[in-house]
């Protein structure tokens, strides 16, 4: 069966390590895909505000499945908006707030929402992921629709914070790894491949003619329902072991080799 759609994570997967593409090369199969009707989505926790910073040539035409898949985009249009109750918003940030090691980013539609308290090189560092990012001094009487909760851990307390929330916060919502230093907290069952799910039944696609590729903690549930899931050379033992392929590592442009074999139908794809 044919592949009609390409799904990619972005850091660790689609950019280098220095958050870069090569954008030449990708655009020239961009336009292929076009010409051969696979559609390209951008699935990522990032925010969507700096996501089309990345596709200004093409950001109005392709899908986004951004925020971790609370907040879906085709074409310039709304698609869904996983959002999270007002009184599990409060009662998640005064639980976070009560957690030492950790800086919080409350993830908005409008903007996402930090503390003023928190040091200057963490916004810093966060505005690179969200370009729509305010400084309050608290997180009560925000109004916005909030898709997830993005935190700043250091790497070697992450598992021990992840068990932590997974303990206090029951069903509220789900801390996964993103694979920079940080643990995003989402809606339960509000993942990428729930966005990518949303789209395939919008275009018509099946799970079996989706390839996607991604190298962490948020990406399992998309690599196991693709067709074709890749994981990234570059990722943890326990991503590779939930797709079914691999893919050359971010740094050496792993995903733009892959997308060549699909384009010119080589195995897998023949």
């Amino acid at each position: 069966m044919s592949v009609k759609l390409i799904a990619v994570d972005m850091d660790g997967s689609f950019l280098s390590d220095a958050k870069t593409y090569n954008r030449a090369r990708f655009l020239a199969q961009y336009a292929r895909m076009k010409a051969q009707g696979i559609r390209f989505v951008v699935a990522s926790g990032n925010q969507y505000y700096q996501l089309i910073s990345f596709f200004p040539e093409i950001a109005h035409e392709i899908a986004f499945v951004a925020e971790n898949g609370g907040w879906v985009v085709d074409a310039g249009e709304d698609v869904f908006n996983g959002e999270l109750s007002k009184e599990h918003f409060l009662t998640v940030a005064t639980l976070l707030n009560d957690v030492p090691g950790i800086e919080i980013i409350a993830c908005g539609k409008n903007s996402a929402y930090t503390l003023k308290t928190y040091n200057d090189l963490f916004k810093e560092i966060a505005a690179k992921y969200y370009h729509r990012l305010e400084s309050v001094s608290s997180f009560d009487n925000l109004n916005d629709i909030f898709f997830k909760f993005g935190l700043n851990v250091s790497d070697d307390e992450i598992p021990r914070i992840q068990a932590l929330l997974h303990e206090k916060l029951g069903d509220i919502m789900v801390p996964v790894t993103t694979g920079h230093g940080s643990i995003d907290l989402i809606i339960p069952g509000v993942h990428k491949a729930n966005g990518l799910r949303i789209l395939q039944a919008r275009w018509g696609i099946e799970d079996s003619e989706v390839v996607a590729f991604g190298d962490s903690g948020n990406d399992v549930e998309m690599l196991r329902q693709a067709g074709f899931g890749f994981a990234m050379a570059n990722a943890r033992p326990h991503i590779k072991a939930v797709a079914r392929y691999e893919a050359p590592n971010n740094n050496d442009e792993g995903v733009l080799d892959v997308i060549d074999m699909v384009l010119e139908g080589k195995a897998p794809f023949n």
